[in-house]
């Protein structure tokens, strides 16, 4: 170890040497040059009483600690029709995990927990979602077949979730082209995570079986932005139908990435579509560097073949380690083992992600497979180094290292070593490969971390526990009769109205443009003011304000009603906003009364007009007609308010 080398700097010019631009400084030419291709899956449940094949009350929800009984399961792989082992089923069963299930009666029953064959399919879920998939333009399958597709992670007790295809190769229109999308199946969502520590992983019941659709897409997205386009799009479909669930959770990504030479990976449950773009840039530049870390690792590696790791356990005693974490496991009894990665110097603190590098490659997964908490592992390329450099030099002479070597020392359960050791030679041993085909989790620093390795294509297998579904044509006009306003005609809509592209968002995510329409329809409003009103102030008063009781939309086209008929100046509804959105069971009139609104004639609010033009010969001096004008306007205007409209009002002040 006796070669000079700095790691910081290191990561700083491996950083350099792939191109890594940061995302609000790249261009598409950035995103050519290392061949963006990214595809989502995005699932969304659906607003159904019941679960997707029992009679169990969909959306309703308990506390992590509100429960009546625990299931304890472990899951074990089987062999396929072929004779072959899944990967995914394998990586989980090395982990050696107990999976607990806490169950409350009210939302889950013998269906849940694999003691009772499936229920029917909910017909109402079956027809939101064959709803969604004539929207989406699908093509409509003739009969519907429910299959199994394997989740071996432990998140369905039965190991696999019962799925069906309604729709294959539809497509949705963007700013600036159409995506293709690929299919659109109806499923039964997972359990809901409570914990993962150790070797025990806590779920609730209460998530399972509701109906859930998902969207896949094809990889025909060649920037971030467009990503996040798609994803929108679909999300603002699916809402508009009014049938589908909102809230965290409600609906979420899944989002495909891949470069030029690289693999697919999949970044599992993004719940934020604003995280989309840091996400899938950094995690394509992420796939990037890792080809070239394998193209420098090749070249001071002869024979791969045979490239295999040294290990050697370390007696905590025998060296004078200052690190807090390699105390606390000797004082625990875990054993303390070094570790040997012949010719990757310089390796370990190769760049990947903003803030991370190919050492947390391999701590991640020692984490997820061996079930080794972090900390779990320190090395040779720290960039505030917890060992000292004799002590590495004492390691590296007991593994037999030379200075193009790099070094780990990890700790945990003896238990756990074998594992630990066999995740590290595999993760070290895929480097010579590029790109792991895994699924990985997202932060919302718009990184993401190793979560399983991807499953196989073959997951999926006829569930002979269900009979098909034929569907018959004349359903299907009659679902087509039904259908909303498609989300392209929508934004159309709005544009021609003129309203703001920055109320846009806002307003297909809670599917406004329907009340939007009844209220410049039934009461002549203007659209911009009412969009703006929505998109603008409403926005606003709900990042300020809480409301005591549950809001809903329809309230404010009760506002508007209410003024209408009152014949109030639709200006009005601004001032009474606040109070409207926090006491959403007020009366309208008593918020009225509370403001001490008075209505007033037009007459007698324009009668003092020629009195304060006067009145400002004295207060403003030496001013214009302008100054003159905005001054009489700001007398008045909180008794106008409502009564008369402030372009009215202004206009009498200038002819008078």
């Amino acid at each position: 170890m006796s070669k000079i080398f700095d790691p910081r700097k290191n990561y700083e010019e491996t950083k350099k040497a792939i191109g890594y631009v940061n995302r609000k400084d790249a261009t598409q030419a950035d995103y050519d040059r290392i061949g963006f291709m990214s595809g989502l899956e995005v699932h969304q449940q659906l607003k159904t009483k019941e679960k997707l094949f029992c009679n169990c009350p969909a959306g309703k929800f308990q506390k992590p600690d509100d429960y009546h009984a625990e299931i304890i399961r472990h899951m074990r792989p089987t062999l396929s029709e072929l004779g072959e082992y899944d990967g995914t089923a394998l990586m989980e069963f090395k982990t050696r995990k107990e999976i607990v299930y806490r169950l409350k009666h009210e939302t889950a029953c013998t269906y849940e927990i694999d003691d009772t064959p499936p229920f029917k399919i909910d017909r109402e879920a079956l027809g939101i979602a064959l709803e969604i998939s004539l929207l989406s333009k699908f093509n409509i399958v003739g009969e519907v077949h429910i299959t199994r597709k394997q989740y071996l992670d432990g998140s369905i007790p039965t190991g696999f979730q019962r799925t069906a295809i309604l729709g294959v190769e539809g497509e949705i229109p963007l700013k600036n082209k159409k995506v293709r999308l690929i299919q659109l199946s109806i499923e039964e969502d997972s359990c809901r995570e409570v914990s993962d520590i150790g070797h025990r992983r806590i779920y609730m019941t209460d998530r399972l079986g509701m109906p859930l659709i998902e969207t896949v897409t094809y990889p025909d997205m060649v920037n971030p932005d467009e990503v996040m386009e798609a994803a929108n799009y679909i999300r603002f479909l699916n809402r508009s139908t009014g049938k589908v669930r909102v809230g965290i959770g409600a609906g979420r990504e899944d989002v495909n990435v891949s470069c030029t030479g690289g693999s697919r990976v999949e970044i599992k449950g993004v719940a934020h579509n604003k995280w989309i773009p840091e996400l899938t840039h950094n995690e394509c530049f992420r796939q990037w560097s890792l080809l070239q870390l394998r193209d420098k690792l090749l070249k001071s590696i002869s024979n791969i073949d045979d490239w295999k790791i040294k290990s050697q356990e370390l007696n905590y005693k025998d060296f004078n380690f200052p690190y807090p974490a390699l105390k606390e496991a000797w004082e625990a009894e875990h054993k303390i083992i070094a570790i040997g990665l012949t010719g990757f110097h310089s390796a370990l603190s190769h760049f990947t992600q903003p803030g991370r590098c190919f050492a947390n490659e391999i701590s991640e997964r020692l984490k997820v497979i061996a079930c080794l908490e972090h900390p779990n592992m320190t090395h040779s390329e720290q960039f505030y180094p917890d060992v000292s450099i004799d002590d590495l030099n004492r390691v590296s002479q007991l593994l037999g290292c030379n200075e193009n070597d790099a070094i780990l020392i990890i700790w945990g359960p003896a238990d756990d070593m074998k594992t630990a050791l066999e995740t590290i030679e595999e993760r070290c041993k895929m480097a010579f490969k590029g790109i792991p085909n895994e699924t990985r989790k997202s932060i919302s620093d718009g990184t993401t971390i190793f979560e399983r390795v991807l499953p196989g294509a073959d997951r999926m297998y006829p569930d002979t526990d269900s009979a098909p579904i034929p569907l018959e044509s004349e359903y299907i006009d009659s679902l087509q009769k039904q259908l909303p306003v498609e989300v392209i005609d929508r934004y159309n809509q709005l544009k021609k109205w003129g309203v703001p592209e920055d109320c846009y968002h806002y307003i297909f995510r809670n599917n406004l443009v329907p009340i939007i329409e009844r209220i410049v329809n039934e009461f002549k409003a203007e659209p911009v003011f009412v969009g703006t009103f929505f998109g603008h102030f409403l926005k606003n008063i709900q990042g300020k304000i809480k409301p005591v009781s549950e809001f809903n939309y329809e309230i404010i086209y009760g506002l508007f009603k209410f003024l209408h008929k009152e014949k109030i100046n639709f200006l009005f509804a601004k001032e009474m906003l606040p109070m409207v959105y926090q006491h959403p069971k007020m009366e309208f009139s008593g918020v009225l009364d509370t403001m001490k609104f008075k209505k007033r004639q037009e007459e007698d609010i324009c009668a003092p007009v020629v009195f304060l033009k006067e009145r400002f010969k004295e207060v403003g001096k030496n001013k214009g007609e302008t100054e003159k004008a905005n001054w009489v306007m700001g007398q008045l205007r909180k008794q106008a308010i409502g009564n008369i409209s402030l372009k009215e009002l202004n206009s009498y002040i200038k002819k008078h």
